[in-house]
């Protein structure tokens, strides 16, 4: 054992045994291999702790304090940067990570492996730089208000725009609608409203005539005014330039209506057929003068005719037509012409001009198909075998055409007419004729406008077929049709074997 010396005693002195480890001392643990720095060092992602609280320099600088959009101060060219750390590179001295472990309680939870895990914090996280070891980066656009962003400070301005822009439209729109003209108007103007025209069609009316501003506007007040099904039918007389409700009334209100002169012109007549039947309805004046003028002169300027032509021959629509007792052929004459152009704005001519046909041109075949065609059916094919013959140079050989030209539609023709020189005789000139022949229809119009699509080149009459044609494509064809005609023909002692 070893003696240990007397409170009076000098102290015993043994070098040798002082120096020796004491056999209870454990190892320092900066030498315990469990703590070497280097395996810990190679391994930083495996820990992530905050900074150590003690290390200020490792706090970022603050930045609530500072502007949301200004630009860090530079930092001074002559000052270079910080030289990174020796520690970074190096291991720690034993003794301050012993230190820091032993400031480092152990926990179950937080075990060896927890008070190891700051060094890996010392050996990678450098210092935060301060500001004026930052990057420089572009500096922030022109400053805005703070909170506004710049979309919306946009939208604030183009909203007021469009709310003035949208008000001004709605200002506009309550103007036409509601005080378009100064109320009654002036002058006088005669109108015919047709039996079972509906609201629309007396809108139309009424602006052609001048009597309204817009058939679109006068269309809406009739609905907000609940009268749009009180217009009135018959002959009114109106102002020019009234207003819409003026209008309304009017065509409401109208006193016990005059007695009126009715006409009705069948489809297909020309003006020379039509004139008897206008004579003997009582108007006065000349139909036939009213009628042998310029379409241009009478308001047609939608559809150009040929240099020269003086006939309203093919414009003048045939319908019934109501008239004041007293009226003349020209009154007349208006009604037809606006009635034409209502109808024709039905017409769909894109078929017709790619084959190189005018408005005018689809108005003469029109024309020649209400004379020839007697079953609805066959409105287009004859249209079609038109077309085709147009095509291909052959001359339609239409006696119709020649029978408008002599004016005679009753006797047979004889054969010195089928021969005579005129550009109505469609036997011997190529092409179309110069005018119309007559006032189709509505459906004749539309067909003129579409044909059928087949290869047809001729038709005839069948024997006993109610008015119905044999159409062909092919000469041979048409021959044995011909002669079965004609036996049918001599079979009845010479007379039309059309309708047995």
């Amino acid at each position: 054992h070893v003696d240990h010396p007397e409170p009076g005693e000098a102290p015993w002195e043994a070098p040798p045994v002082a120096e020796e480890p004491a056999p209870v001392e454990p190892p320092a643990p900066a030498e315990e291999p469990t703590y070497a720095p280097a395996p810990v060092a190679e391994e930083p992602t495996y820990v992530a702790p905050p900074p150590p609280p003690e290390e200020p320099t490792y706090a970022p600088p603050p930045v609530a304090d500072e502007p949301v959009y200004a630009e860090p101060p530079a930092a001074p060219a002559e000052e270079p940067a910080p030289a990174a750390p020796s520690w970074l590179d190096e291991p720690a001295p034993a003794p301050a990570y012993a230190e820091a472990s032993a400031e480092q309680p152990q926990t179950e939870e937080h075990g060896a492996v927890a008070t190891s895990a700051e060094r890996p914090v010392q050996l990678r996280r450098a210092p935060s730089p301060s500001v004026a070891d930052l990057p420089k980066v572009a500096g922030p656009k022109p400053a805005r208000p703070r909170g506004v962003p710049r979309g919306r400070r946009g939208l604030r301005r183009v909203v007021p725009l469009l709310l003035l822009l949208l008000l001004a439209a709605v200002a506009v729109f309550a103007y036409k609608l509601f005080q378009p003209f100064a109320g009654e108007g002036s002058g006088q103007v005669r109108v015919v409203i047709p039996s079972g025209s509906t609201a629309s069609d007396i809108a139309t009316i009424l602006e052609e005539q001048d009597v309204i501003d817009s058939a679109f506007f006068f269309n809406i007040r009739t609905r907000l005014s609940g009268k749009r099904e009180d217009l009135k039918a018959g002959t009114h007389t109106l102002r020019r330039d009234m207003s819409y409700g003026a209008a309304i009334d009017a065509l409401t209100e109208n006193p016990a209506a005059p007695k009126v002169v009715k006409v009705t012109l069948p489809e297909g007549p020309s003006i020379h057929e039509a004139a008897p039947l206008v004579r003997q309805s009582g108007l006065k004046g000349s139909y036939i003068a009213a009628a042998e003028r310029a379409p241009r002169s009478a308001g047609i300027r939608t559809i150009s005719v040929p240099k020269g032509t003086r006939t309203l021959e093919g414009f003048l629509f045939p319908a019934s037509y109501e008239l004041r007792r007293g009226s003349t052929a020209e009154d007349l004459v208006a009604q037809q012409l606006a009635a034409f152009k209502r109808n024709f704005d039905e017409v769909d001519l894109r078929a017709a001009r790619r084959a190189n046909l005018s408005a005018y041109d689809v108005l003469i075949i029109a024309s020649m198909i209400e004379r020839e065609a007697q079953v609805a059916k066959e409105r287009r094919l004859v249209a079609a075998v038109i077309y085709n013959r147009l095509k291909q140079g052959i001359p339609l050989g239409i006696d119709a055409t020649i029978r408008y030209r002599l004016n005679n539609w009753s006797r047979p023709l004889r054969v010195s007419e089928l021969n005579i020189d005129s550009e109505y005789n469609t036997r011997k000139r190529q092409g179309l004729p110069p005018t119309p022949i007559g006032s189709p229809g509505l459906a004749s119009l539309k067909a003129a406008a579409n044909p059928a699509n087949v290869g047809y080149l001729y038709y005839v009459v069948k024997p006993c077929g109610g008015g119905t044609h044999s159409f062909s494509s092919t000469d041979a064809e048409f021959q044995k049709d011909v002669a079965a005609y004609n036996r049918k023909r001599d079979a009845l002692g010479g007379k039309d074997p059309s309708d047995c």
